[in-house]
């Protein structure tokens, strides 16, 4: 039809989609007919449902505001005297696009920007490209939480650059960089292209918790996309084009030791682990500069002014230049800075605090806000007093400080730390915990060194006013294992830190069961306490159970609720504190009603305190090793449906069927089974550790409870037998850690385990019963990281070691006892097929070390070592040269049998390195034998004692005990 040429004239604009759509059900119609003049009242979900929709528009309109209507409609072309056109497009994103021509309200989303910018693009709608270019800028310019998914950015990505849209292929490489562990938590990480990824890492705005999760999510990348690549010619420069971005002097060691194997990574692995050595030779004190210009970029941290967290954990590399390093503006001029104030390039350690404090400031240190959370766990070599002056200048908004492992950490490091620094809400301090447990050992002699019993805090009143003043942001404080604490310490704690809700005390030794019960009573926020193998007492329970008006002073409880602590606790950790007597525990248990964890293993718990638990919130029991019973248990299970977590090893009293008479009227004959059932009914659990009267049936009424299960341990008087093993898989599909004592197993059992469940980290056969042989471990675990086989591999040979090193080829613990057939070549077979250990246990292992121990020590990042009756071949300065050649080690445990010469050197407290226990048994001959020495010597010994060196931040203290530690 020929058009009119008014103003108002219509023109029939026909779209359809392209993809044929469902037919409606509720309608035969394939097209509508629609007009603009009622676009603020279109139901699009009805309009969609149809093939074919024809839109009444304005000619002039379309013309005005669409470069594509404009040639079509006023050009030379045929269609321009037409009153009807047809197009084929998608028709939501058509409709869209008439909602923006007549200017109605148009939300661009994640979900509709590529469909509508593409439209936009061949409409030529110029209002609505930049809309969309808006929106898009804005968005991943944004500092909140991402709001593009990630498959919607590779698309984007991918179109912009096949439509030569430059500026959205680089705000997608800079967005994916600022939101880069985010991305690589995505399914559709490995799906990202690559030249995309490689913008990203090469991006000024990389923002990552640390070098090892960049490494890792690079190497998960390359992994997944090597089928693809291979053949292709440029697959080697495709891997090394991207792992060289990666800085390898900042790897953890561990993970450097580990990737050797990776057939991508090898080469860099090798390298890092070269750098950082390198570091390691330079004194904490010397300067970086000794590396030359050319390293200065591989030390930077990667900071941006989006980094939220700062995970240094386990860089024993790291040092206050190093970390100064990466918070000055540039590499280059970083020389000509320091020696500008007349200081040496990185010799903050060498400064005392005011200088050091002066210096900083004289340096134009860049301020990162975003920064909230620092680990420099494992770190022995940070200087903390410049550290914390740098975290002072560079991280003003720091609320969580990990610094675990480090025994220079201490209360007066702590005060320095919250005056410094005073967000900060959250210090973990936790270091290894002495096995020097009065309540679990016998002490045959001890002769600790000379260590004060008050704080060696000296603290003047501007300084106390100072630390009360910062310290009332701490709100979770972690000392676990700090043998040094005292009770003095403790009260500056809780006159400082007044609105301390978690407190982690596990290990504490040092500490009184008055000076615990002093700092519950000043510290009448507390919701979490953990107080395991400590002296928490009945002087602690006490504190616990009173009114905290009694506490404190009225003026300063405000608006608090006057109740007892106890009431509002929600986790209490007390395991082995045996001076807490079952009435003191009765009255406790009887007050905690908002509990969450409760761990009780190894105290005087009985069926009473159970049953005046009146709590319903309870998420995690431990009541190992106690004389409870199954009425008692059920009772506590029944109540608490949320429960997730159950601990009940060492629980002899539950293999009974009845329990002892009680003076409740329900607690009658009650049988193990009628526990699991309540179990069963009540529960969804995903952790379960059981012994004495757990069994194949037990495993059945377990069955409803235990199906999204993620750790099992079966311990001394459990019998699963080869049933209830079998069936585990099938039961428990998603069982990340077994643990077994005294069980029987076969290789059907195990291989049906390894082979179904592929997702177990940690493995453990310990004193069990069965014939089994190396076919059952012949299935890759490559998921397997601890593997512990005590007791039940004989039989194992080097060739065997050699399987398992390819079957379960990422380990970084294993334990090995009973293995009598190795010999010294074993050694480099498990440092070759497991170069990353972090925890070796070899204890009657053959001959191992009867020609010392060398290819062992290649394992680098060994922390913890324990090596007895492999043979006497272990030189006198074994301790020392372990220690000197591991810069992680921090736990060795030997024999005397296997020394040489008869004795171990022991390191003084400068020369250590990093250890903080170490462990030597000492054996005797079995009375009553007439056999010659050698012979007594190899396979008539007996354990006699143990002497057992524990460092702390100051001292050193020798305990000789009964029990074989």
């Amino acid at each position: 039809m020929a058009s009119s040429t008014s103003d108002d004239e219509f023109i029939t604009v026909v779209c359809s989609n392209p993809n044929p759509i469902q037919a409606n059900t509720t309608s035969t119609d394939i097209e509508i007919l629609i007009s603009v003049t009622n676009i603020p009242s279109w139901d699009l979900p009805s309009i969609l449902c149809h093939q074919t929709v024809k839109v009444q528009s304005h000619r002039n309109r379309l013309i005005q505001h669409s470069s594509y209507f404009n040639g079509l409609l006023s050009g030379s072309f045929s269609e321009s005297g037409l009153d009807c056109i047809a197009i084929e497009w998608n028709l939501e994103a058509f409709l869209h696009i008439l909602n923006c021509i007549y200017d109605c309200p148009l939300d661009v989303t994640s979900n509709n920007f590529l469909p509508l910018y593409e439209g936009a693009l061949y409409f030529g709608v110029e209002m609505l490209l930049m809309r969309c270019k808006t929106w898009f800028s804005e968005v991943v310019s944004a500092e909140v939480p991402p709001q593009v998914q990630l498959d919607d950015l590779i698309s984007i990505w991918s179109f912009g650059l096949e439509h030569a849209r430059d500026f959205l292929p680089e705000l997608c490489g800079s967005y994916l960089a600022r939101n880069f562990m985010w991305a690589i938590s995505m399914n559709c990480f490995v799906d990202i292209p690559y030249d995309l990824l490689l913008s990203c890492v090469k991006h000024m705005n990389l923002t990552v918790d640390s070098e090892m999760h960049l490494s890792n999510a690079l190497l998960v990348w390359i992994d997944a996309n090597a089928e693809c690549m291979e053949g292709l010619s440029r697959n080697e420069d495709v891997c090394t084009g991207i792992l060289k971005q990666i800085h390898l002097s900042l790897l953890p060691l561990w993970f450097a030791a580990e990737k050797r194997g990776s057939c991508h990574f090898s080469k860099f692995a090798d390298e890092s682990i070269d750098s950082i050595f390198r570091l390691l030779r330079i004194p904490s004190t010397g300067s970086v500069d000794a590396l030359g210009a050319s390293h200065l970029h591989d030390l930077r941290i990667r900071l941006t002014k989006f980094s939220k967290r700062v995970n240094l954990s386990s860089c024993s590399q790291i040092t206050s230049a190093v970390l100064l390093l990466s918070l000055l503006p540039s590499a280059n001029s970083i020389d000509h800075i320091l020696r500008g104030i007349g200081q040496s390039p990185f010799n903050l350690e060498r400064l005392d605090r005011d200088q050091c404090s002066e210096v900083l400031n004289l340096l134009p240190t860049l301020s990162f806000e975003a920064v909230q959370e620092v680990d420099i766990s494992k770190c022995p070599r940070l200087h903390l007093e410049s550290a914390i002056e740098c975290f002072h200048k560079s991280f003003p908004s720091l609320r969580i400080l990990k610094a675990a492992f480090l025994l220079k950490f201490k209360i007066s490091t702590l005060r320095k730390l919250v005056r410094k620094c005073p967000m900060v809400c959250e210090v973990d301090l936790t270091t290894d915990t002495s096995p020097i447990i009065s309540s679990q050992v016998s002490i045959v002699s001890s002769s600790p060194a000379i260590t004060p019993q008050i704080s060696n805090l000296s603290l003047n009143v501007r300084d106390m006013t100072s630390f009360y003043n910062s310290g009332q942001s701490i709100a979770k404080l972690t000392l676990e294992g700090r043998s040094d604490l005292y009770d003095s310490d403790l009260q500056y704690i809780s006159r400082f830190c007044v609105s301390l809700q978690y407190i982690n005390l596990k290990g504490c030794t040092s500490l009184t069961d008055v000076g615990i019960a002093s700092l519950l009573r000043r510290c009448i926020k507390l919701h979490s306490v953990l107080v395991c193998d400590t002296s928490f007492g009945i002087n602690s329970v006490l504190a616990l159970c009173s009114s905290s008006s009694n506490n404190i002073a009225v003026e300063q409880i405000e608006n608090e609720l006057l109740d007892s602590l106890a009431l509002n606790l929600q986790i209490l950790h007390m395991g082995s504190c045996k001076c807490v007597d079952e009435t003191s525990l009765l009255k406790l248990m009887s007050q905690m009603q908002k509990l969450k964890s409760l761990c009780l293993s190894d105290t005087h718990l009985s069926d009473g305190a159970l049953y005046s638990f009146r709590g319903s919130s309870l998420e995690v029991l431990d009541i190992s090793n106690t004389m409870v019973s199954n009425a008692a248990v059920a009772y506590l299970v029944g109540g608490n449906p949320g429960l997730k977590c159950l601990k009940a090893r060492g629980c002899r009293n539950l293999s009974q069927r009845e329990s002892d008479p009680q003076k409740r009227e329900f607690s009658f004959s009650y049988s193990c089974r009628e526990l699991h059932n309540e179990i069963g009914r009540t529960c969804m659990l995903e952790e379960i550790a059981l012994g004495w009267g757990f069994s194949y049936f037990s495993l059945e009424a377990l069955k409803p409870a235990i199906t999204s299960l993620r750790k099992i341990t079966v311990g001394l008087g459990g019998l699963l037998g080869e049933d209830g093993l079998r069936k585990l898989p099938t039961i428990c599909p998603m069982l990340e850690s077994i643990i077994l004592y005294f069980q029987v197993i076969s290789d059907r059992t195990i291989m049906n385990i390894m082979a179904n469940l592929k997702k177990l980290v940690v493995l453990a056969f310990c004193h069990c019963l069965g014939d089994i042989s190396i076919l059952s471990f012949k299935f890759p675990m490559p998921n397997l990281r601890k593997l512990k086989l005590e007791r039940v591999t004989p039989w194992i040979t080097n060739n065997d070691l050699v399987i398992l090193t390819q079957s379960c080829a990422n380990l970084v613990e294993l334990s090995l006892l009973g293995c009598t057939l190795l010999d010294s070549e074993s050694q480099q077979i498990i440092s070759q097929g497991w170069p990353g250990l972090v925890s070796i246990h070899l204890e009657e292992c053959g001959q191992v070390t009867t020609m010392g121990v060398s290819s062992l020590l290649d394992c680098k990042a060994l922390e913890d070592i324990l090596l007895r009756h492999n043979g006497p071949g272990l030189q006198r300065s074994f301790i020392f040269d372990a220690a000197s050649k591991l810069p992680m080690l921090r736990n060795v445990s030997l024999d005397f049998c296997d020394a040489a010469e008869g004795d171990f050197d022991i390191p003084n407290y400068g020369d250590r390195h990093f250890l903080s226990t170490v462990k030597i048994a000492k054996c005797k001959l079995q009375k009553g034998l007439k056999v010659s020495f050698v012979k007594a010597r190899r396979r008539r010994q007996v354990h006699k004692q143990t002497l057992v060196l524990v460092w702390n931040s100051s001292t050193v203290t020798r305990t000789v005990v009964k029990e074989r530690l």
